[in-house]
């Protein structure tokens, strides 16, 4: 399991980086969620990895 913590705001971003957070659920900042470990979970995270905070549950 991962839990993914939204850091910094998406604010100036380009759409795409906005719909792949958006995507995994995080709205605002500080929002968290969890997940489990999957190939594509990994490239939606390395997509907006300057943004999240990524741990091992």
């Amino acid at each position: 399991m991962i839990k993914v913590t939204l850091v910094k705001s998406t604010i100036g971003e380009v759409k795409s980086v906005k719909a792949t957070v958006a995507a995994l659920g995080l709205s605002k900042i500080r929002s968290e969620k969890t997940f489990e470990d999957t190939p594509a979970l990994q490239g939606q995270l390395k997509k907006v990895a300057h943004l999240v905070k990524v741990e091992t549950v």
